[in-house]
């Protein structure tokens, strides 16, 4: 099944945009010739840090009048006072950490409902990767029934790719570096990939064209921004 309920043998190319603004066509689904409304409205952004997940996710939220999931990492880092130095050092500590954000981040998710927007989904598995020896530890106790929730009808993942023009520090890391950017999106696709989840790319750095872009793959499911 793909990430909007439709079976794989239903699959047109997927949207894709790109630097030019242009869309090109590879792995979504194809919407009916009318406008089918789903109760449903689960919508990811999902990405490497600095990509403008965030600002995308906010404008989604303001627009279609959806609740906004954002990161729990910050909130979590505060409460157990770890210095950035340690998620860098500690293995142990930091996949506790990993572990702990994953699991709120589900959380805060389900409380939202059935209708949301996202500024992440499991992202924080390619830092755990990155950074831990403990990613199968910590995917196991919520990654399984995580998956099923992004595969379900009316779920939509955006995979928003790095902008060199975008790098700048996110108060989360004491320094922002671009061959991690690279290493942490690639980790994410290998991510969709792994788990068969369709994705629309967001490859521009513009957010005009950002946002057209989601407006031409919410609209033909009933998803209009509401004024």
């Amino acid at each position: 099944m793909s990430a909007l309920g439709q079976s794989s043998s239903d699959l047109t190319p997927q949207l894709v945009a790109g630097t030019s603004g242009g869309l090109s066509l590879g792995g979504l689904p194809r919407p009916s010739k009318e406008p089918r409304a789903v109760d449903n409205a689960r919508i990811y952004i999902v990405g490497s840090h600095s990509t403008g997940k965030t600002s995308l996710a906010r404008w989604i939220s303001k627009v279609y009048k959806l609740p906004l999931v954002t990161e729990v990492a910050r909130s979590v880092l505060a409460e157990r006072e770890l210095p950035l130095e340690v998620l860098r050092t500690d293995i142990e500590r930091t996949a506790d950490f990993q572990e702990e954000v994953f699991r709120r981040q589900a959380i805060a998710e389900e409380r939202a409902g059935a209708r949301y927007v996202s500024d992440r989904a499991f992202d924080n598995l390619a830092y755990a990767a990155s950074h831990t020896i403990s990613v199968k530890k910590i995917a196991a106790g919520v990654a399984a029934g995580y998956i099923d929730r992004l595969r379900e009808y009316g779920s939509v993942i955006f995979f928003v790719r790095p902008q060199r023009e975008l790098v700048a520090q996110d108060g989360v890391r004491e320094r922002v570096d671009w061959d991690e950017l690279v290493r942490i999106d690639g980790m994410v696709k290998l991510l969709l990939e792994q788990n068969d989840l369709d994705y629309v790319v967001i490859s521009t750095l513009s957010m005009a064209e950002r946002a057209r872009t989601v407006r031409a793959v919410l609209r033909p499911y009933g998803l209009s921004p509401i004024s």
